[in-house]
């Protein structure tokens, strides 16, 4: 029963004139006039914040008739933040992206991703707009590569004693090597992802270190090679 004022009860009928729908928006490989939420389907990332700013979560989501299907949470400066992503990674599969909206995510990053990544399903702004048939359930563990880690860069610098690389999408930055101007030329770094892997099938720390170290750059050529770490 819905409740009227007394001046739009004393108003005469207008007839609607055309009603054309929504707009369309892509879908994977089609155009769709979503009018439900079951009309939603997408996979796409998004990025949140929580609110001092001290730590962000990268949000990815596989929808499929308005359900999602698959979910990825990655997080990065918060240490309760990557708690909060082990709940949020349970609790998001299977809600309906509406559900999933108005669903507390335990950190504040983590909602903020759901609402970015919303905006985007909805208006049909996702990586999958213009797939055919949108991207198979698994597509997130494919995002993070052989050895499912997340990628992640470290890179740390001051005026006084300029920049020293941590962390590269290889792996842990082990030595920088520097010309003879001690200006950056190249990086070791040792894959732990493939570390981990070597000492699961039998090796011994130090064997699998030295077969999972590799390097990038004009590494060979350094003049001085530094711990970044420690110098």
């Amino acid at each position: 029963m819905i409740n009227y004022s007394k001046e739009v009860e004393h108003m005469c009928v207008v007839a609607k004139g055309p009603n054309h729908g929504p707009a369309p928006i892509p879908e994977e490989g089609k155009w769709v006039k979503a009018k439900e939420v079951s009309d939603i389907s997408a996979f796409t990332h998004g990025v949140g914040w929580c609110a001092p700013q001290q730590g962000a979560c990268k949000l990815s989501l596989n929808v499929k008739n308005g359900i999602i299907e698959e979910a990825l949470v990655e997080t990065i400066g918060c240490s309760g933040m990557t708690h909060s992503a082990a709940m949020a990674a349970e609790i998001l599969p299977g809600k309906t992206i509406l559900e999933a909206l108005n669903t507390d995510l335990v950190c504040d990053a983590i909602n903020t991703a759901m609402r970015e990544l919303f905006l985007q399903i909805v208006y049909g702004r996702s990586q999958s707009a213009f797939s055919d048939d949108g991207l198979s359930i698994g597509a997130g563990l494919e995002d993070l590569g052989k050895g499912a880690r997340s990628q992640v860069g470290t890179m740390y610098g001051t005026k006084a004693k300029g920049v020293r690389y941590l962390e590269m999408a290889e792996g842990y930055v082990t030595r920088m090597a520097l010309d003879e101007n001690n200006q950056v030329i190249g990086y070791e770094f040792v894959s732990l992802g493939k570390m981990t892997d070597f000492i699961k099938k039998g090796d011994d720390p130090t064997t699998a270190y030295n077969k999972s170290l590799g390097h990038y750059g004009r590494f060979d050529d350094g003049k001085t090679y530094i711990d970044p770490r420690k110098q």
